[in-house]
């Protein structure tokens, strides 16, 4: 599976005609009361219920977004243009680092404002495609969001995603939770971090360019991950497939935000490393083949395990490793500490370690 970051660049967007919101609310909301007593009790109650069932749900939703949207700003770099959510009182605000790409400074537009405000970059942290920013001006009306606990994020939650797709400030689509625990990578291409990202949660709202560090909220009002990839499908030349994207959960959000306002940059990343460089090395018929090591980490794991420059990494706990991507995927769903199996060849001949992970 292909994704796209979902950031969007100064050209004019092409829209096209869409239900209304609180059309789809109804339609959703519709759905319960096609059984029960409802279903078979006299002709007002079936009229009723739905209606009231599908008043109550539109009112969380708006409720839902008159207390998030406030905490949601536009971030407009040189070329590019992406989202962000405030994180605290004093105007930290959070995105994801291929947003702000390499600049240091950007203009900030929040909710109830069109003024242009200056930022200026705090830390980027492209290994976990996170990065802060801090305002120079504290704005009126400025609210910090609150963050969920991802531990509680459940497949089939009613999601918001909350942002500037295609620059249109302010926008909000709904879906649902299809899944956590995704391990996604992302491409350098089109100035991607190339960041391989665990325990990512997919939505089924929709994820444009331009919704990269938005909120993705639940009906809490709770940010549960910030939108950053959304998968594209190359039968349809790599447009956009509808339905699926992903957001970063809050607790590695967090975990990176709090130790960059506090430090200025990540100390504890939490993420597991094998302690080496590496590349892809082809095998015959030019296919993708393994990981050679280029060089290892004086005291890392892979060193004190006796893997070497030159060795060839194959397979991680079971699992083939064809390519640099496929061994990161395969260290994203590992914490540092952990002790796993690697087998490698060298000189022809295969071997295997008990190689203790290391902490990037």
């Amino acid at each position: 599976m292909d994704v796209s970051r979902a950031r969007a660049r100064r050209t004019p967007p092409v829209l096209r005609a869409a239900l209304p919101l609180s059309a789809v609310l109804c339609v959703v909301a519709l759905v319960p009361g096609c059984s029960g007593a409802g279903a078979s009790g006299p002709s007002g109650s079936t009229t009723q219920a739905a209606p009231a069932a599908a008043d109550t749900l539109q009112d969380d939703y708006q409720k839902v977004i008159k207390e998030v949207l406030p905490s949601v700003v536009q971030i407009q770099a040189s070329s590019d243009l992406g989202s962000g959510v405030v994180y605290d009182d004093r105007g930290h605000i959070v995105t994801n680092a291929h947003v702000v790409g390499d600049e240091r400074t950007f203009k900030v537009t929040t909710t109830n404002s069109t003024d242009e405000l200056t930022a200026r970059l705090v830390y980027a942290y492209p290994d976990q495609d996170l990065a802060v920013i801090k305002l120079e001006k504290l704005p009126e009306g400025l609210r910090a969001a609150r963050f969920g606990d991802s531990a509680k994020v459940a497949v089939g939650q009613i999601t918001l995603a909350m942002g500037s797709p295609l620059g249109l400030s302010s926008s909000v689509t709904q879906g649902i939770v299809s899944a956590t625990g995704r391990t996604v990578s992302e491409g350098r291409s089109g100035g991607g971090t190339g960041a391989t990202i665990a325990n990512m949660v997919q939505t089924s709202a929709a994820i444009n360019p331009g919704n990269s560090g938005g909120a993705l909220v639940n009906l809490d009002g709770e940010v549960i991950g910030i939108p950053t990839l959304a998968a594209t499908d190359p039968s349809l030349g790599n447009g956009s497939a509808p339905g699926i994207g992903f957001a970063i959960p809050a607790s590695m959000v967090t975990t990176v935000a709090d130790q960059v306002i506090e430090k200025g940059e990540v100390t504890d990343s939490g993420r597991a490393a094998l302690g080496i460089a590496g590349r892809t090395v082809l095998g015959d018929g030019y296919r993708p083949a393994g990981v050679a090591v280029v060089t290892v980490t004086d005291g890392g794991g892979a060193a004190k395990a006796g893997i070497e420059p030159g060795d060839i990494v194959t397979r991680f706990e079971g699992t083939d490793v064809t390519t640099m991507q496929s061994l990161s995927e395969a260290l994203a769903g590992k914490k540092p500490g952990d002790e796993v199996a690697v087998t490698y060849s060298r000189d022809g001949a295969e071997k295997k370690a008990d190689v203790t992970l290391g902490e990037i």
